[in-house]
């Protein structure tokens, strides 16, 4: 059995296996139910908030959690585990205070003075969303912040990078890598205008073009999407307000009354070549994937009716159906103009991936974590969409077993788009124990092939990433 939660917190983000952990840790040759596929190599890579240091622990929001990855290695049928926090700078910081330092977002118009040194960012990176792994090098990804470049197989922090001067703008936690041509497509969102930039950074991993993209007001843009041709910008009504933050209310917030469209330039595009589509008002926190098809761009995602940023996880109910979103699809046609949407799942669900090795260009799976129908940030299990036959194949965890993202391992010499293995953390609830299990991508209501026993509890967290190779 992994090692005990921490007793019950008031606050839901760090409370039962949410709660952080405090030591890094290694273990090889670790216990397994079934067998390591043996065409499976590489590293699977979890990351997520995991705070050292907390200034109020009834306002804490997870999205203050300092970075710490989890790590999965595969190789000839075995696997390894290691655990690290990520050095960031304001990590760094609080360690050497031994307490905090930063506030943290729910606590921003807290009066206690300041506790950040002269000469200290003011904000701090904390690495603690989603990777990117592009030119052979891993990030670690805030999307406030610069990227965090970490080290495999030792998962050292080598430290925040700007691309030699070049990036000027907030860095998404979601970049888009064309496997294709080896661009990698970004951009970052921001209270003060330009409220959105956009930059291009080529195979080689240098950052070759910038532009700006005018919105009407600044929106919490979490996410984005490209195709070979082009990227998609989403203003959608989650907008950002300080004003409405000093008073007294959300500085994130659902304002219908913005509307919803999607904006389509050129990869090389400008600000003024950027084409806007309205759509049906709602959000999208996570695309799966776009792609070109004949007239028409393809633009698939788990979209929901709202959200309740600063409050999930703390509001009694959380409005959950209105909240957790659905797969689907956005058609927009760039001749007429015309946009056709529609739900393409009934299930709710989040996290979506596709094969990374397809990303840009089209696909027929989406795979996603199915949502708890009563607990926030809660998925209950793996959901695979065909696009083709229009139906999802599922595999549940069990009564109070809890899982993350599962994230797409290609199986070694795989030839089509689903040929491999679907892999997450997946935690046992009834008994603290923390499991990773594999399960094969072409029948995934078979459910594990392999469940690797964690010696360690794996809390709760956001992104995962995979690496092939040794």
């Amino acid at each position: 059995m992994a090692e005990a939660t921490q007793s019950k917190s008031v606050n839901f983000f760090l409370d039962g296996n949410f709660a952080p952990v405090s030591v890094e840790r290694d273990a090889n040759d670790l216990p397994v139910n079934g067998q390591i596929p043996a065409d499976l190599a590489g590293h699977f890579l979890r990351i997520g908030p995991n705070p050292a240091h907390i200034f109020s622990e009834a306002a804490y929001h997870t999205f203050d959690g300092d970075g710490m990855v989890h790590a999965i290695r595969f190789a000839n049928g075995q696997t390894s585990y290691r655990n690290r926090f990520v050095q960031t700078e304001g990590f760094k910081l609080e360690q050497e205070r031994g307490d905090w330092v930063y506030k943290g977002m729910n606590s921003m118009m807290d009066p206690t003075p300041s506790r950040v040194p002269e000469g200290a960012s003011s904000s701090k990176n904390l690495a603690n969303t989603a990777f990117a792994y592009h030119n052979n090098t891993l990030y670690a990804l805030h999307e406030p912040s610069q990227p965090t470049i970490i080290s495999l197989p030792d998962l050292e922090t080598v430290g925040a990078t700007d691309f030699r001067g070049k990036l000027k703008h907030p860095f998404t936690a979601h970049p888009k890598i064309d496997q294709k041509t080896g661009e990698m497509m970004t951009f970052g969102y921001a209270f003060q205008a330009p409220y959105v930039s956009y930059s291009v950074i080529n195979a080689d991993g240098d950052l070759v073009h910038t532009t700006p993209i005018t919105i009407p007001k600044p929106v919490f843009m979490h996410d984005f999407a490209a195709t070979s041709k082009y990227s998609l910008f989403l203003d959608f009504p989650i907008t950002l307000d300080i004003e409405r933050a000093i008073a007294g209310g959300p500085p994130i917030d659902f304002e219908e009354a913005h509307g919803a469209r999607i904006g389509v330039m050129p990869r090389y595009g400008t600000d003024a070549d950027v084409r806007w589509f309205d759509v049906k008002p709602g959000v999208v926190v996570h695309t799966a994937n776009a792609w070109d098809e004949g007239d028409e761009v393809v633009l698939q995602a788990s979209r929901s009716k709202t959200a309740d940023i600063i409050g999930a996880g703390l509001n009694a109910g959380d409005k959950l159906p209105d909240t957790q979103g659905q797969l689907y699809e956005w058609r927009i046609n760039l001749v007429t103009g015309e946009v056709a949407e529609r739900a393409l799942s009934d299930l709710r669900c989040d996290f979506t991936r596709v094969n990374d090795l397809y990303a840009c260009h089209k696909t027929r799976y989406v795979y996603g974590g199915i949502f708890n129908p009563s607990r926030p940030f809660t998925f209950d299990g793996v959901m695979k969409h065909d696009s083709d036959q229009g139906c999802d194949d599922t595999y549940y965890y069990g009564s109070r077993r809890h899982g993350g993202e599962a994230v797409f391992a290609p199986r070694i010499g795989a030839t089509a788009e689903d040929d491999g293995y679907l892999i997450t953390f997946v935690h046992d609830e009834n008994t603290d124990q923390s499991e990773c299990i594999v399960i094969d991508a072409q029948n995934v209501s078979d459910g594990p092939v392999a469940t690797i026993l964690m010696p360690y509890r794996v809390p709760y967290g956001f992104h995962a990433g995979w690496v092939a190779g040794g």
